[in-house]
């Protein structure tokens, strides 16, 4: 393979529609609520946002805050006003490289889970030919692939459906149920190019942040004027807003460039140092898809101590394995089984916060989008093109490809096809940026992962349910089985939500109603767990 650049070029346009933002709620008068929060901060009543601007001289005082609150690093007042978006025509390596890469956002985005992915609707970077026939081949080529694995997986697919729910068999109601199954699946052939669209909001000083970002390496012109069109929708309803704004900063001065700069990687991507790494990282893996690398050693004595604290109880009167029955099981603790998540706003519940965990991780880019949705689990997530090493396709394959030899054979033959066209872009001289808007869904993410075990426990809770993505569910299996052997007190209340709901005595026991999996997990230990579809 030849030399690929990470640096796309600054005029990077694309041929498919670009991304577009659509303001479709926001506070009024944006600047002048933020004034008015920063002047509160020292008034005896509240101070209106009408007050700011009421007068010449009102207006004054409100620019002079504006500017200095701003340059002083006092952006709190910033974080005030929100704005949702309406998006569409961005592709799914920009929400996974940027949009969903930090916890200050709220999205509800389209399912490839549910949604069928049609024709088309890919981003098409505005490449000279032969690379652009080369790259539109190959989106055309992988949507067909697609739709030809969801063909393929539809019997084994609906063979596991029926086992799980015999007198469901000949009844077409459930046809949908059996083709969303796999689909799921098949999209592991998908390009992250393909588009999605959501709703995404995000406060004033996210949307200041995403500007002086948004030149990163991954996905440098896509992000721009994705940007470039949620920050001109919101001048467009208060012009005073962006006054401060900061010039967006160059890809050369973030920390990921100046540390693939000192490997000698700046200008190319790909190639031995991936390959090294990434076999390397594998290793380290023992053979799992999360292992447990780090931890608080002290988990189960800090974390009983914490919850003594919050009610000033003796060790005597709470003893160290009481204390955490008491905080971790849902017979005692019903805020661990409600759908609203109470838990962060309980005095003894945060005792959760001290217990600390990490783990080294190897995900399809398609779970790794639904991990990296649990914003209070943060990760240490990779520049993709560092990672990718060219030649034999490096790909996650889900147990119900791998257990289907016609399925199978046509995944792995479908990929070495899509990985040889990534090369030749790249060989050609194309930036990566642009060439690696082809790899599949299921190209893996290898990164750290550390949280604390108040938003562990939910995170593992909702994963470990069996509607839950198959690849991100048995991520979470071992993460739990890892635990329970380091923290057995801990590990034994770290249980699926029809479980944690049954130990509570709520009904119904499973939450989600038709979408049952056919399967009394709560019945089941942990040991016994196990799932095709």
């Amino acid at each position: 393979m030849g030399v690929a650049r990470y640096e796309a070029d600054e005029a990077m346009s694309f041929l498919s529609p670009p991304p577009r933002a659509v303001l479709t709620n926001a506070f009024a008068a944006p600047l002048d609520n933020a004034v008015a929060t920063a002047r509160t901060c020292y008034s005896p009543r509240i101070v209106g946002a009408a007050e700011v601007s009421r007068d010449e001289r009102a207006r004054a005082l409100r620019d002079r805050i504006a500017r200095e609150t701003y340059r002083a690093g006092h952006h709190t007042t910033l974080q005030h006003a929100t704005f949702q978006f309406a998006v569409t025509n961005v592709s799914r390596q920009l929400l996974w490289a940027f949009l969903h890469a930090h916890p200050f956002y709220n999205s509800e985005q389209v399912s490839q889970r549910y949604v069928e992915v049609g024709p088309g609707g890919a981003l098409v970077p505005a490449l000279p030919e032969p690379q652009l026939s080369v790259y539109r081949s190959a989106i055309e080529r992988q949507q067909a692939a697609y739709r030809r694995l969801s063909e393929l997986l539809r019997r084994p697919t609906e063979e596991e459906y029926f086992r799980l729910f015999p007198a469901r068999r000949g009844d077409g109601r459930f046809t949908v149920a059996i083709e969303r199954k796999a689909r799921e699946i098949a999209r592991y052939v998908l390009p992250v190019a393909t588009f999605a669209h959501l709703y995404h909001t995000v406060s004033g000083l996210t949307l200041h942040r995403y500007h002086r970002l948004c030149d990163s390496m991954e996905v440098p012109g896509e992000l721009r004027l994705l940007v470039d069109s949620m920050v001109g929708a919101v001048n467009a309803a208060d012009p005073l807003f962006f006054r401060e704004i900061e010039d967006p900063l160059p890809a050369e001065a973030t920390p990921e460039y100046a540390l693939l700069a000192g490997q000698g990687r700046a200008a190319a991507a790909g190639g031995a140092p991936a390959r090294r790494f990434n076999a390397e990282f594998d290793e380290s893996l023992g053979g799992l898809r999360s292992r447990l690398v780090d931890f608080s050693v002290n988990a189960e004595a800090t974390l009983s101590a914490a919850v003594r604290a919050t009610v000033a109880a003796t060790r005597e009167a709470l003893p160290d394995a009481e204390a955490i029955r008491r905080i971790l099981s849902p017979a005692e603790n019903r805020l661990l089984a409600g759908p609203l998540s109470l838990t962060t706003l309980s005095k003894a519940t945060r005792a959760l916060v001290h217990p600390h965990y990490t783990f080294r991780k190897k995900l399809s880019h398609s779970a790794d989008s639904q991990d990296q949705r649990h914003r209070m689990v943060p990760a240490s997530r990779p520049v993709l093109a560092a990672q990718y090493a060219g030649g034999e396709p490096d790909v996650i394959t889900p147990g119900l490809i791998a257990g289907d030899p016609e399925a199978l054979d046509f995944y792995r033959a479908n990929l070495r096809e899509l990985f040889a066209a990534i090369d030749a872009l790249l060989s050609a001289g194309v930036p990566a940026p642009a060439a690696l808007y082809l790899l599949p869904n299921a190209f893996p993410i290898r990164f750290d992962e550390s949280g604390d075990l108040l938003h562990l426990h939910h995170k593992w809770t909702t994963r470990l349910c069996y509607t839950a993505q198959e690849e991100i569910w048995r991520c979470t299996l071992e993460e739990v089985r890892q635990v329970r052997e380091v923290h057995p007190r801990i590990g034994e209340h770290l249980l699926p939500p029809c479980t944690l709901r049954r130990l509570a005595g709520l009904r119904p026991t499973c939450p989600e109603g038709p979408r049952y999996c056919g399967v009394p997990v709560w019945r089941l230990p942990l040991e016994r767990f196990e799932r095709r579809i």
